[in-house]
């Protein structure tokens, strides 16, 4: 029986295959829906090993936002370098999932072989992931267009890497 743990933003890391869901986070101000529960659900239903895989998600188990920005930042960044695969979903709308720090964390991560990226074109801003969608072919990154074939990238690289 296949096992799926879900890390939230500043709980300890597990050791073991792992993925980090990168992408927009939802803000209080403007709230939608996260995406996360869906990319978990689709990762927990084509997660096949034996072994545990640990999710990574940066946010809140509680909602409650970090005491400082820094811990927050701190811990993204250990958890994305401690992945085993590194799921960019990016459902870009510049009103309420605009991911200016996504832009950052991808150009930071694109060349570390870990990469995937999925820009779903009915989001509502497709054209602003144009830039992305270009740098990720460059690097050889998967590019995805649904949710389900970025895990499915997301867990090919936890395959190639011996974590099943």
């Amino acid at each position: 029986m296949s096992t799926v743990n879900v890390v939230m933003a500043r709980e300890p890391l597990s050791p073991g295959p792992s993925v980090f869901l990168a992408g927009p986070t939802p803000d209080k101000s403007v709230p939608v829906p996260s995406w996360r529960p869906e990319a978990v659900r689709a990762l927990t239903a084509q997660w096949t090993s034996d072994r545990p895989l640990t999710v990574m998600s940066p946010e809140s188990r509680d909602g409650t936002r970090a005491d400082r920005y820094e811990s927050q930042v701190d811990w993204e960044t250990d958890a994305r370098a401690a992945a085993t695969a590194i799921l960019f979903w990016i459902p870009r709308d510049l009103r309420t999932l605009p991911g200016m720090t996504t832009n950052v964390e991808f150009g930071l991560d694109v060349s570390s072989g870990r990469a995937v990226l999925g820009c779903p074109p009915d989001c509502p801003n497709p054209e602003r992931n144009r830039y992305l969608i270009y740098v990720a072919r460059r690097h050889s990154v998967p590019v995805c267009s649904t949710l389900p074939e970025t895990a499915a990238a997301a867990l090919a690289v936890v395959a190639a890497a011996g974590g099943r």
